[in-house]
C-alpha cells in the first residue's frame, strides 16, 4: 500500500478556486491510478475524478458529471504528488476530500476498488 497526506483544503467563497495535493509515500506511484472522493455531512462518499497510471498507453482523467468542466485532476510523477484544481466552486461541493490509490487497471468510480486513503481535507464554500 501506498501512504497518502492530503493538504489545501478551506474556506473559500462561492465562485472561487482551491488547489488540493496529495502527497503519497513509496517508489511505486507511478503505478497507481488516483481518485479523489468527497464526502459530505449524513452522505455517501462520493467519486470526484480519477487520473490513470503511467502504466497504462495514456495519463487519462475522468470526472463526475457534477464537477466536469470546473475540476481537473493531474498529477507530477516525479514528486510523487496528485492535484485537484478546483474552481467555480459552489456551496455544494462542501465536503471533506479524501485522495485515494488503486492498482486496479480500470478507470474506476467505486470507493471499494481503491486500497489506499488519505486523512481528508475539509472543503467549506460559502454562499
Amino acid at each position: 500500500q501506498v501512504q497518502l497526506v492530503e493538504s489545501g483544503g478551506g474556506l473559500v467563497q462561492a465562485g472561487g478556486s482551491l488547489r488540493l495535493s496529495c502527497a503519497a509515500s513509496g517508489r511505486t506511484f507511478n503505478s497507481y491510478n488516483m481518485g479523489w472522493f468527497r464526502q459530505a455531512p449524513g452522505k455517501e462518499r462520493q467519486f470526484v475524478a480519477g487520473i490513470r497510471s503511467v502504466r497504462l498507453s495514456s495519463s487519462s482523467a475522468y470526472y463526475a458529471d457534477s464537477v466536469k468542466g470546473r475540476f481537473t485532476i493531474s498529477r507530477d510523477n516525479a514528486k510523487n504528488t496528485v492535484y485537484l484544481q478546483m474552481n467555480s466552486l459552489k456551496p455544494e461541493d462542501t465536503a471533506i476530500y479524501y485522495c485515494a490509490a488503486t492498482l486496479y487497471l480500470g478507470a474506476t468510480m467505486s470507493a471499494g476498488r481503491y486500497d489506499s486513503w488519505g486523512q481528508g481535507t475539509q472543503v467549506t464554500v460559502s454562499s
